[in-house]
């Protein structure tokens, strides 16, 4: 699509707050309004929070009254830099938008402003494009390691929600579903927010593919009754040993499937490696407010005055994972060695695309 047809343009968010009962879209091209999206978790997923964040810097620069290259960039640095205060876990978000910012930043001084705003709606797009891409090949090598008829569970959303489209822990499924081979999947409901019951089990049942909800209490019971082949899951930050980060919760997963023997993958493209954070001990994890918890989706279920404790994410050490999926490849232990040949690969590969 050629970006100067989209001038003026806007950015549409699907509102996931408002999923499975609503299907409301967020129309904005407000930086405000972008940060409070990501922020509010209408729009969630590491892949997903990457590319609204890299279309906000655009539609802040587009709208800019601004003629000057500097001053284009000026907005450019300062619309980054505020989205990036946004969420702290989600590497995809500080990925975008350094990737914003060098793209403005390499443009030429002699360049017009008009020119120069189709640049930056251009790389946004292909943020987003090569992000669908890279869920899609992700798919097809996690595939290689399911067979028909088997069941997997995952947790949290990790589909087409949570990334430009497709997703990541999901994407071998819906490759496995268009391949005409059977696969069905066991969602966790995922506390306290209910992305697993309010997402995955909504885009799994509107795709037709076979999905039984379960309590994230359940998860024991039913590898215990042998219905789990293989754990799913997608990832918001994998330090450079593998360890990696995602939703509250799947730590817990994988030390159950360890326990099970069952296989626990990660899903996840290289813009979500963060090889300059050694271990998963570096990674910052967002605690969330308590309301969220005390008062969830507007009904008190605890006692008004009871101390909260609840992170976002938690860290899933690299031991637990058996292969992490990236567009590359299929990556296997040892991962301080894996991951650095996959990120390399994907820069190469784009370098060259």
């Amino acid at each position: 699509m050629d970006p100067a047809s989209l001038m003026p343009g806007k950015i549409r968010i699907l509102d996931q707050t408002r999923l499975p009962t609503e299907l409301v879209y967020i129309d904005t091209t407000d930086s405000r309004v972008v940060w409070n999206a990501i922020r509010s978790l209408q729009v969630r997923g590491a892949p997903a929070i990457g590319v609204t964040a890299a279309f906000g810097v655009a539609a802040a620069v587009q709208d800019a009254a601004k003629s000057s290259l500097s001053e284009l960039r000026a907005v450019t640095e300062a619309t980054a830099e505020y989205l990036a205060t946004a969420r702290p876990t989600a590497v995809n978000l500080f990925w975008a938008l350094d990737r914003m910012t060098r793209c403005a930043r390499a443009l030429p001084d002699m360049m017009q402003a008009e020119a120069f705003r189709l640049r930056l709606i251009q790389e946004a797009m292909a943020i987003r494009d090569e992000d669908a891409a890279m869920c899609r090949t992700i798919g097809q090598h996690g595939a290689t390691l399911l067979r028909d008829g088997m069941t997997v569970l995952t947790h949290c959303n990790a589909g087409s929600l949570a990334t430009a489209e497709y997703g990541t822990a999901l994407a071998p499924v819906y490759a496995m579903h268009e391949a005409g081979r059977r696969i069905a999947v066991f969602a966790d409901e995922t506390r306290p927010l209910l992305q697993g019951a309010r997402l995955t089990a909504w885009e799994l049942t509107q795709a037709g593919i076979d999905t039984t909800l379960i309590c994230d209490n359940t998860a024991a019971q039913v590898m215990k009754e042998k219905r789990i082949d293989a754990v799913l899951v997608g990832a918001d930050r994998i330090a450079a040993n593998g360890d990696t980060a995602n939703k509250v919760g799947t730590y817990g997963v994988a030390v159950l499937a360890h326990a099970h023997g069952i296989p626990f993958y990660v899903l996840a493209p290289t813009s979500t490696m963060d090889p300059a954070c050694p271990t998963g001990a570096e990674i910052p994890i967002e605690e969330r407010s308590a309301d969220e918890v005390i008062h969830g989706f507007g009904r008190q279920t605890a006692p008004t005055g009871v101390r909260v404790y609840s992170p976002a994410f938690d860290v899933t050490p690299a031991r637990l994972i058996s292969a992490i999926i990236c567009e590359t490849g299929i990556l296997r232990p040892d991962y301080s060695r894996s991951i650095p040949l996959a990120v390399q690969a994907s820069t190469c590969h784009t370098r060259a695309g």
